[in-house]
């Protein structure tokens, strides 16, 4: 009878538990009978030690005999809805068997940090309401007793709603008055909710939908059409800069909402996340939603809010890059990625993953319509378009009906180099700038590269200055006077003198945008510059403030990196300047013809938006490179014809899927001999349709301090690389001091 007691009161199921803290730490607990709705994406409450933390079910399993009686129980639901839905719980499964990642690290991106956290509550003010209102008698003799009793009852009363924050009474010190006035009657305390809005007290002023051009309104069309049927094939939106794309995007979005369906906007950077949530605000500000906003840069108490306003379905409507792949949209209706090429979709570091990838493949757990958008496809969207995986939406006029701007190519090998322009700007485009600038118009200038000089370089020995911890020149940064790795962030001091030979004459190599700013400051004394580079933008909200002083032409000449070549609507400008295209043409990594042809057609597409023709000079040392010479002709579709015939006679992406191997130590030895240990494991295991390069040192060989070797494989199918390579680096025994990181679907070969 004993035993079939305990037989009986043994727990029955047992939840797996991913627990909250730095490290993937998993545990099985038992579910105690009286404990209902745990589930997968369940929040709880669980023992740790001596003390109790808070976790994420990742599943419910049948515990093991021998143990079922020793788990220790979960305390309490943390939630009475899971956290994350059964759609992203599958998501992540899948995401971690892609990437050959723990499923661990994808729960961990879809639950927030602030939101795993409990010090990052929800943020609570007081509310003194007027309940009662004395007669003159004991309002004087409250007024000799306590008169700042008095006083507050009286702004109680001058007010309109009768109720005015603690904040607005004096604060604090108004406290005590206010718990003896609610004591005696008078009034009440209330706590109300503050939500934190990353917007802060931004207006935005209501817009109305525009008519449509013929081309719009048939894309229009057909993403309702496919919407209404709950059809699930990606639609790919291939649209000039400027035909309007995102007013398409707008009445997609208000007809998901009116089916009461929620919208995801994905956006490749965080600097496009305040335009674009602009206009998403404007346009749906006289509805009863909230328009969400989840991005890194925002305080832990901003995203901490709007994640919950999404989760709740108070937000319908999310907007952010790559992370908010994971938002928890409520009945998701409609997901849309804008320019769905750009690679910062992918993550560089661990979870490796695509978040364009990964919305296509929510789009489909969810039964939702997904829209990638963009001017220049990237060649594995087209690919698929080819394959009859997604359906081709077009859009080959502007908007406006105004011509795609002139673009010019300026052969700067031809150029005399003019001493006051060090050869970074060319006479033809010092006179279009000064030309433009007589006329009240704005002006772009692209320069992929920040800091004031490449290296520094001693011209007797060959000298270059190294960081001491990357094998790469450190670039020289005007504005500290200090020598910058532009990887691991290293800051030296400028040698007065080569460490080699100790000659004076050591001299600066190359220019970036603090150089040309320099250069720009003389040439053009009057003119209102701004420089928008990741040295000026780190204070929150900087480039927000440049944008719309720029928008607000209280700018005339906009200096930037490939931050300022995208998404960005600015009707004042007439001319784009590129001042080097050939930065990004020379480096390992097989899609560097594809980003340079999409970098110059974007950059090409914030001219001439307006009312007035627009004009780009595209300098370059290299005029005949096919990147350049399509993008001179605004033809993606030539381009993308002439580039996936030679991928597919070279076998990269997309008629393959490419992964990275690296093995990274700050011996040189202990990494080579890893990488080599490695390759020879996977030479005995990989299957016959998979090719792997030899061991090799990395182009970056050194970053970070630290040695790195890789090898680089290709397959028909990514599962295959993540399988076998994931169980291989997991059964060497490498020692400390070596890492190994595998890169799935790799966009950096550096």
């Amino acid at each position: 009878m004993q035993e079939l007691f305990a037989e009986l009161s043994a727990p029955s199921r047992a939840a797996r538990v991913l627990v909250d803290g730095l490290n993937d730490m998993v545990f099985d607990y038992a579910i105690p009978a009286d404990m209902r709705g745990v589930t997968r994406g369940s929040r709880v409450e669980v023992p740790l030690r001596a003390r109790s933390t808070t976790g994420t079910v990742l599943a419910l399993v049948e515990p093991e005999s021998e143990w079922a009686e020793r788990l220790r129980p979960l305390r309490r639901l943390v939630s009475e809805e899971p956290v994350v839905s059964p759609a992203l719980m599958d998501l992540a499964e899948w995401a971690a068997r892609y990437y050959a990642v723990p499923v661990e690290q994808m729960i961990r991106c879809i639950v927030p940090e602030p939101v795993r956290q409990e010090r990052h509550e929800e943020k609570t003010r007081k509310v003194i309401v007027l309940q009662d209102w004395p007669d003159d008698e004991t309002l004087n003799k409250i007024n000799r007793r306590a008169p700042r009793q008095a006083a507050i009852l009286r702004y109680l009363h001058a007010g309109a709603d009768k109720r005015e924050t603690l904040a607005d009474l004096g604060g604090s010190p108004a406290l005590a008055p206010c718990r003896a006035l609610e004591k005696a009657g008078y009034v009440r305390i209330e706590e109300e909710q503050v939500h934190r809005d990353p917007a802060g007290a931004e207006q935005f002023a209501p817009t109305a939908p525009l008519k449509l051009n013929e081309e719009q309104a048939a894309a229009l069309e057909k993403i309702i059409g496919t919407f209404d049927s709950a059809g699930t094939r990606p639609l790919l939106l291939q649209g000039v800069t400027g035909s309007g794309k995102t007013e398409v995007y707008l009445q997609a979005a208000q007809h998901a909402l009116n089916q009461g369906k929620g919208v995801l906007i994905l956006v490749p950077e965080i600097s496009l996340t305040p335009q674009t949530m602009a206009r998403f605000k404007g346009r749906f500000a006289e509805v009863d939603t909230h328009v969400a906003i989840l991005h890194s840069a925002m305080s832990d108490g901003e995203r901490f809010d709007e994640w919950h306003a999404i989760h709740r379905g108070k937000a319908r409507i999310a907007i952010g890059p790559r992370s908010a792949v994971f938002a928890p949209v409520q009945n998701l209706g409609l997901i849309i990625v804008d320019e769905e090429h750009d690679s910062s979709y992918k993550q560089e570091n661990s979870p490796r993953y695509h978040g364009r990838d990964l919305a296509v493949l929510r789009a489909h757990l969810e039964h939702a319509t997904i829209v990638l958008g963009s001017a220049t496809p990237s060649l594995e969207s087209l690919h698929n378009v080819q394959q009859g995986k997604y359906s081709m939406l077009r859009m080959d006029k502007r908007a406006d009906g105004q011509r795609l701007p002139l673009t010019r190519v300026l052969d700067m090998r031809s150029e005399p180099k003019d001493k006051r322009n060090l050869g970074i700007l060319s006479e033809r485009l010092r006179m279009a700038i000064d030309e433009r600038l007589q006329k009240g118009e704005q002006v772009i200038l692209l320069l992929n590269r920040r800091g004031f000089a490449r290296a520094l370089q001693c011209p007797e020995c060959g000298y270059t200055a190294n960081c001491e911890h990357c094998a790469l020149p450190m670039t020289f940064h005007a504005t500290e006077n200090r020598l910058v790795c532009h990887i691991c962030g290293y800051r030296q001091m400028v040698p007065p003198r080569c460490p080699e030979c100790h000659t004076a004459n050591i001299t600066l190599e190359g220019y970036g945008t603090q150089k040309v700013e320099a250069v720009l400051r003389r040439c053009f004394p009057e003119a209102r510059l701004q420089r928008v580079d990741a040295d000026v933008t780190t204070r929150k909200n900087a480039l927000r403030d440049i944008l719309a002083d720029f928008r607000a032409h209280r700018t005339d000449i906009l200096l930037g990196t490939q931050m300022i070549s995208k998404g960005l609507d600015f009707p004042g400008v007439t001319l784009v300047g590129v001042l080097n295209a050939d930065l990004g043409l020379n480096i390992p990594d097989p899609r560097a013809a594809e980003r340079t042809f999409q970098l110059l057609t974007q950059v090409a597409g914030r001219a001439g938006r307006g009312d007035l023709d627009g004009e780009v000079i595209i300098q370059t040392y290299n005029p005949q490179a096919g990147a350049i010479q399509f993008a001179r002709r605004h033809d993606t579709d030539g381009f993308a014809e002439t580039e996936l015939e030679l991928r597919q006679q070279m076998n990269f992406p997309p008629f393959c899927h490419m992964a990275v191997i690296t093995a990274r130590s700050e011996q040189e030895a202990v990494a080579a001999l890893a990488m080599d240990t490695l390759h020879k494991r996977l030479l005995g295991v990989l299957p016959p349709q998979v090719q792997i390069s030899d061991p090799l040192p990395a182009p970056l060989a050194k970053a970070y301090g630290q040695f790195r070797y890789q090898c680089t494989l290709k397959a028909p199918g990514a599962r295959i690389l993540a399988d076998t390579c994931s169980r291989e680096i997991a059964a060497m025994n490498c020692g400390e001091g070596v890492t190994l990181t595998l890169d799935i679907d790799a966009y950096s070969f550096m």
